[in-house]
């Protein structure tokens, strides 16, 4: 194949319309764009979600809630998922990365729940621990440390 065999399949290029270019063209005087306001004019844009001045939807519908920036979420960790470290190991956040039950540290830190039944003994160094949960670590003679560098 060489330069002067290329060529463009049918119909994949369309000319563009030529706007402005007198009453014979078709599309003169206005281009197209009606008479007169702002659609008509050079560079108009619309800002995102404008309404031609009536109020935004997104301003007419009522705010619900309240999202508190000062409340801190924990990562949730079951008893039953901490079965999977070895009998006496050290469980912190590097650990929970490590083995993939959390995938990045977590803002707030992580908290043992009491669910499900945990089988070996382990030191847990936690954010925060339920009391359910830090009577059975306590019972299978392991023992529970409360970190308190909670990311804010």
């Amino acid at each position: 194949m060489k330069l002067h065999e290329l060529y463009t399949t049918p119909g994949s290029h369309k000319t563009s319309k030529r706007l402005g270019r007198g009453d014979a063209s078709g599309k003169g005087g206005s281009a197209g764009k009606g008479t007169k306001g702002q659609m008509s004019r050079k560079g108009h844009k619309r800002k995102l979600g404008f309404e031609g001045g009536q109020m935004v939807l997104l301003r007419r519908l009522p705010k619900r809630g309240f999202n508190n920036p000062e409340r801190i979420a924990y990562l949730p960790v079951n008893l039953e998922a901490l079965n999977r470290f070895e009998d006496g190991a050290v469980v912190d956040a590097a650990a929970l990365v490590a083995t993939g039950l959390a995938k990045k540290f977590e803002r707030g830190g992580f908290k043992v729940l009491a669910k499900g039944e945990l089988t070996k003994k382990l030191t847990i160094k936690a954010n925060a621990v339920s009391a359910a949960a830090k009577a059975k670590i306590e019972a299978l003679g392991g023992s529970v440390e409360i970190v308190s560098d909670v990311l804010k």
